[in-house]
């Protein structure tokens, strides 16, 4: 008789070494099993004592199964089983044996069949890793995109009254406590530190200013994009 069952990982053993299965395959199958929440094919196992098992069928597939629960013990608990009654226990080697396309006398028929399984469920988690990538890099181009827009739009947006009334000329010209106060009247949070920062970051320039202001994000230390936006904004008012 044959019992169906849902089997804990730690109560399975397997007289086949590990060693005989690449890592990177193992662990690949492991995280199909972790996303899937389980094996799709049983193992085929006996039962060797009270609550312990064998494998009899589905060494590689036990082996991904104990990755996957080393790697979150709640999702790799458990694993589905054909339980195999000790009585019929020589019928279902044969079937196994047969089903692998090997004969009785151990030599394999074709060895195609364990090197192929695993192919079709790798290659759609290559497609799905390569689209989400995909996605973000298209993502974080747009992004990219509107915000150098905002750039363009803001410098055709300041008034041209002389050199100091342009935002850049005033990063380029102004020293700490100056920058400092415009800064702090622009609402600009930590403004005495980012001050220090701008006149520090300038100061290691060839020629002693920025040539632009995606130079100036480049070069200062923790200015963003939003707060050279914000001081483009407030500064090209004043």
């Amino acid at each position: 008789m044959i019992n169906f069952s849902l089997v804990d990982v730690k109560s399975i053993t397997s007289n086949e070494p590990r060693s005989n299965f690449a890592e990177a395959d193992l662990e690949n199958l492991a995280d199909i099993i972790i996303e899937t929440g389980g094996i799709i094919r049983p193992l085929v196992l006996k039962v060797t004592g009270v609550e312990s098992y064998t494998v009899v069928d589905g060494h590689f597939e036990y082996y991904a199964a104990v990755r996957a629960r080393e790697k979150n013990p709640r999702q790799g608990e458990m694993v589905n089983a054909c339980v195999i009654a000790p009585k019929v226990e020589d019928l279902v080697v044969k079937q196994v044996v047969s089903l692998k396309g090997i004969d009785f006398s151990g030599k394999p028929v074709t060895s195609e069949l364990e090197t192929t399984k695993l192919e079709p469920r790798l290659a759609n988690l290559e497609l799905r890793l390569e689209k989400q990538f995909n996605e973000f890099k298209s993502e974080f181009i747009q992004e990219r995109q509107r915000i150098d827009s905002q750039f363009k739009q803001l410098e055709n947006l300041i008034p041209q009254k002389g050199e100091h009334s342009n935002p850049l000329s005033l990063l380029n010209s102004l020293d700490k406590d100056e920058l400092s106060i415009k800064l702090q009247r622009a609402r600009i949070s930590g403004a005495e530190k980012l001050a220090q920062a701008i006149e520090d970051a300038r100061h290691k320039k060839p020629k002693q200013e920025f040539e632009d202001y995606r130079d100036v994000v480049k070069s200062v230390k923790n200015l963003g994009d939003k707060t050279i936006l914000t001081i483009i904004d407030e500064w090209s008012r004043s």
